[in-house]
């Protein structure tokens, strides 16, 4: 017997509230832009430069310890955290690692090979055996860089989506889907200022991710709307939308469980490292989901759209309407 989670034939109408959850949707947007100018980001070593120690040491960490340890050097604003894998605490096993930053020491230059020697003796010094299992130093001029590609790849990456789904269907259907991605991206962003989670370079390459991923469900959600709009063309759009969206909720739901549960696995047992990237891909592919079907497919029915797709119209921009691609 076949496991169905999702009915076959179901009819639920997505439409009935759609002015309240697109309202919701500008809201949490305005809300997201708001936090983002007000709290800010917690960037990473990646975009605001410095360096990052990553220590493993036999003995109890003692933050008190380590503080004085390093208070000597003068190396400025220091944060210092201790780190708990979660695969450790299953395990039953003890580890004593924890995550040093420092900020940047001068205008110029990363933090200096003889400065993180001395960090390393001054910290061997509470315990002989400690090791330093990753060191990262990033200067503020290619962290200012870093900013600027991290910000284009993002715009360019959704330019390309208008112009695909542009020659692949209609403008309306390009505008609906870009829209979607526009609020998926913004509301990744808000989320990470509102619990002030690190943001790096691996986070934008999460937002990338989210932005093909949301775009893959928008497409498939479209192709079934362009399908239909063949099939039933004096059928009011908005009950084609419904139909369409129907059609596909099977395949939308089980690839988006699918993908949570691996992510959830993920954030329980990949530990401090990967926990951020992991975290903005799950936050990423719930708005995702949720703004293929309650955002993209609302904007296609404010904008309104081609009914008759059997006669070609030169300039909607759709000359590779056709290609199956």
């Amino acid at each position: 017997m076949r496991l169905k989670i999702v009915p076959d034939n179901t009819k639920v109408d997505f439409f009935s509230s759609s002015n309240i959850t697109f309202g919701a949707s500008v809201i949490a947007v305005i809300a997201a832009i708001i936090l983002f100018f007000v709290m800010g980001l917690n960037f990473g070593i990646d975009f605001r430069g410095g360096t990052m120690l990553r220590t493993s040491a036999q003995k109890a960490v003692v933050i008190a310890e380590y503080r004085d340890a390093l208070t000597p050097l003068n190396l400025g604003q220091v944060s210092i955290t201790q780190v708990v894998d979660p695969a450790d605490v299953l395990a039953g096993t003890e580890s004593h690692v924890t995550q040093i930053k420092i900020e940047q020491q001068q205008d110029d230059e990363a933090i200096t090979v003889e400065t993180i020697g001395l960090m390393k003796d001054a910290l061997r010094a509470i315990d002989p055996e400690m090791t330093f299992p990753s060191i990262e130093s990033v200067g503020p001029k290619v962290s200012g860089e870093l900013i600027q590609i991290a910000i284009l790849a993002v715009l360019l990456s959704i330019l390309a989506v208008l112009a695909y789904i542009w020659l692949r269907f209609e403008w309306q259907f390009s505008v609906g889907a870009v829209v979607a991605l526009v609020h998926d991206v913004i509301l990744t962003i808000g989320v990470f200022a509102l619990f002030q989670i690190e943001f790096d370079l691996t986070i934008i390459a999460a937002i990338l991710t989210i932005v093909g991923y949301s775009l893959n469900d928008t497409v498939v959600v479209f192709d079934r709307v362009r399908e239909n709009l063949r099939k039933f063309k004096k059928t009011p759009l908005v009950d084609v939308l419904n139909l369409s969206i129907n059609d596909t909720l099977s395949r939308t739901f089980m690839t988006s469980f699918t993908t949570l549960v691996a992510l959830i696995a993920l954030i329980v047992l990949g530990g401090d490292v990967i926990r951020g990237f992991v975290f903005a891909m799950t936050w990423g592919i719930i708005v995702g989901t949720y703004s293929s079907v309650f955002v993209a497919s609302k904007v296609l029915l404010y904008l309104g759209v081609k009914r008759d797709w059997t006669k070609s119209d030169g300039s909607a921009g759709t000359q590779y309407a056709n290609i199956d691609a």
